[in-house]
């Protein structure tokens, strides 16, 4: 069973993308909101300027990218294909969030759920995909491994 725990991890953590993913697959307007505060509410300069000048007037862009990198991320995990790539793509998607809606969080409890998928997905990177994952096929191409 211990051998188990790193494939029952990435799933967790690839529910974990899929579910947040889900909540902007019928829409993203109620982004719009969260994108265009982000700026004001920053406390990091250069980025503080960037959420205003370049994310807020994209919003939909940005919010269209980060619900696909989402559901890429959450299906490659689940499945057990490009484990450490999904992983540092749900990395770089976790660190956003904590950089810039995380701070629009006035609960600093709450705000920790943001640093958390950062921790998860770098332990998702060290620990791999382990031994239920489709990855552990022949068939697979390398690149997908």
């Amino acid at each position: 069973m211990t051998a188990a725990w790193p494939s029952l991890f990435r799933i967790t953590v690839g529910l974990y993308w899929l579910y947040f993913a889900s909540t902007k697959w019928l829409g993203v307007g109620w982004v719009q909101g969260l994108l265009q505060t982000a700026g004001a509410a920053n406390p990091i300069p250069g980025l503080r300027d960037l959420l205003t000048n370049v994310v807020a007037p994209n919003w939909f862009i940005f919010a269209v990218a980060q619900t696909v990198g989402e559901s890429v991320v959450g299906i490659l995990l689940i499945l057990g294909l490009a484990t450490r790539w999904a992983g540092i793509l749900g990395l770089l998607l976790a660190t956003g969030l904590a950089l810039t809606v995380g701070f629009e969080v006035k609960d600093d409890g709450f705000r920790w759920l943001y640093y958390l998928a950062v921790l998860v997905n770098a332990q998702v990177i060290a620990s791999g995909a382990g031994p239920i994952a489709l990855s552990r096929f022949a068939w697979v191409p390398a690149f997908l491994r």
